[in-house]
């Protein structure tokens, strides 16, 4: 597995406000979107590409364009539908499936609940979308999920990472080629698997407490 955390100062910055308890939801959405797409300018970094030719208006020339298949983005229902936007702004071309797992509060358990997805996903390279990697439990799910329908290569593009989070992916995914790509690894997990400091629950920020 291969980590990488972006350090660059506008991710940083957007990222202070996320964290910020007084950022309003309209404004909390705008700069998901627009972190999300600095991250997925690294996540996409291997992204399969194949040569073209293109006519400029001067002369023919050569260039690429993106392989097929298309690179799949899944979001995590539903705080992961917040970073769907700013990943589909860099790579509008690309097929998004829809993936729907909850944690029970109770028991941690991971509970899928929906999903819209290609029923062979053989060879493809696929975005995964979940903005808090807490305990580990459900991306972890997701992705064993996407490789048991064929996933070649699987990306996961988080803000948030708890250590905890992390080391559960390794040793339980540790044997498959997945990359996460990250704008912070956290301290630790509190006492209700929360990341600490964090940024609260990036579901309810985005779209407000669901009762």
């Amino acid at each position: 597995m291969r980590v990488t955390v972006l350090d660059h100062p506008l991710v940083a910055h957007k990222l202070s406000v996320l964290r910020d308890k007084d950022t309003s939801s309209p404004v909390f959405r705008l700069l998901v979107e627009e972190l999300v797409t600095l991250l997925a300018y690294e996540a996409t970094r291997d992204v399969r590409v194949e040569p073209v030719t293109v006519q400029t208006p001067v002369a023919e020339t050569q260039g690429i364009a993106l392989a097929h298949p298309r690179p799949l983005v899944v979001p995590i229902l539903r705080a992961g539908l917040g970073m769907l936007e700013g990943m589909t702004r860099l790579i509008p071309t690309a097929e998004v499936g829809f993936l729907g797992m909850a944690r029970d509060d109770t028991t941690l358990d991971i509970i899928t609940y929906a999903e819209r997805l290609p029923d062979d996903l053989t060879g493809r390279q696929v975005y995964v979308l979940d903005p808090m990697l807490a305990t580990g439990g459900t991306l972890s799910e997701a992705i064993k999920f996407l490789y048991r329908r064929g996933a070649e290569q699987i990306t996961c593009v988080c803000l948030l990472a708890a250590p905890e989070g992390l080391e559960r992916l390794r040793r339980e995914l540790d044997d498959n080629e997945v990359n996460v790509v990250l704008a912070s690894v956290d301290e630790r997990l509190d006492e209700n698997a929360y990341i600490v400091p964090g940024l609260g629950d990036a579901g309810d920020r985005l779209y407000g407490v669901v009762d």
